[in-house]
Order: C-alpha cells, then sequence, then structure tokens
C-alpha cells in the first residue's frame, strides 16, 4: 500500500450532529449555464426521508428554494432549481472550448479525529472528465456551505469519484473515519490517507 500526502483538518445522516433536522445531499450539475455547473447543495427534512418527492429544497444565493410542482393533468413532476456551486466553474462545460476548470464528484465523510466533515472532491480539466487532480475540503456544518474551506490538492490527476472508507470494524465505513482510512479512487484502493490536525 502507498501512503497518500498527510493534510490538516458527511455524510452522517441523521446523527446527533445533525439533530435529524434535515438530510443533506451534495451533487454535481452539468447544466449549459455556467452557474448552474459545480457541486450544490440540497436539503429535504429528516421526517419526509420515507416520502421524498417534492420535499427537496436546493441552496440557491444563500436561500433554501424549494421544488416546483408541474402537473400536466395525467401525471405530476417536479422542477428543481439549479443550486449555487460551492466554487465557482471558472471554465465550464458544454462552452464549445475543449479546457474545463470545474469540481464535481463530491464524497464526504465524518471524520472522528478531526471532529469535521471531509470532502473529497474530482477537479474536471477537459470536457471529457479528465482530472486535474483530487482535493479535500473541511467543514463542521453540513448545512453552511461558507463554512467548508477552500480546497486543497490531494493529488495530480486521479481517477474519478474519490472516497474514504473508515478501517475501524465496528464503525468505519463510507460515511465515517478515523485517522487513518483507506483511499479509493474509481472503486479501488491502492493507498491509505492519513489526516492530521
Amino acid at each position: 500500500m502507498h501512503h497518500v500526502e498527510s493534510f490538516p483538518g458527511w455524510r452522517r445522516w441523521g446523527s446527533q450532529r445533525c439533530a435529524r433536522r434535515y438530510l443533506y445531499m451534495y451533487f454535481s450539475q452539468y447544466a449549459k449555464e455556467r452557474l448552474a455547473q459545480g457541486v450544490a447543495i440540497a436539503r429535504m427534512p429528516w421526517a419526509d426521508r420515507d416520502v421524498p418527492r417534492g420535499q427537496i429544497a436546493v441552496l440557491h444565493d444563500g436561500a433554501w428554494l424549494p421544488a416546483k410542482r408541474v402537473d400536466d393533468g395525467s401525471r405530476t413532476e417536479w422542477e428543481y432549481p439549479a443550486g449555487t456551486a460551492l466554487v465557482p466553474v471558472s471554465n465550464p462545460w458544454h462552452d464549445r472550448d475543449y479546457a474545463v476548470d470545474a469540481f464535481w464528484g463530491a464524497s464526504i465523510h465524518w471524520n472522528t479525529y478531526l471532529e469535521r466533515y471531509v470532502m473529497l472532491l474530482n477537479r474536471a480539466k477537459n470536457e471529457n472528465f479528465d482530472n486535474e487532480g483530487i482535493y479535500v475540503s473541511y467543514s463542521r456544518e453540513l448545512s453552511d456551505a461558507r463554512a467548508w474551506s477552500a480546497p486543497r490538492k490531494l493529488m495530480n490527476g486521479g481517477g474519478w469519484y474519490p472516497q474514504v472508507v473508515g478501517l475501524d470494524t465496528a464503525g468505519g465505513t463510507d460515511r465515517e473515519a478515523g485517522q487513518r482510512a483507506r483511499f479509493f479512487l474509481t472503486g479501488r484502493s491502492a493507498y491509505y490517507i492519513e489526516f492530521q490536525r
């Protein structure tokens, strides 16, 4: 196993930390409009998790905007607004320029050692989603987009969907990890990752 460089320092759905008030979802957007690209946040009341249809709101310019109900008489659908990206896209997809500079593919876990959430991100460098690098960001809160630290490069290049999986047999999962964990890229792990305070 190789070791990924250490860095100082979510997905704990329904944890005491979130007080089971909301379920937060971090998702990637790839719409044609530049402002509707990148990683954004949505939330749903925890109480509605068994019947989620129409209950999700998307964070847009600091406000949680609800889905819009569209009923054509034969069926009901829900349209969701575009979210505001955590990190604005500096060179978007779909602009007739092969180059891209945008974050996508967020994976979040609660780190028991750091006592904060850790987000790993891909940073696309072109329309084919080739990676410029893998980045890491930290936050104490899922609900506040401004609480995340500026992404720092973890490694150059790399495969898609970086992910951390904890080593603790009792609680180590892709949702929770400690100081040392397995580091996955594109579903495979050849590295450990170690966090430092």
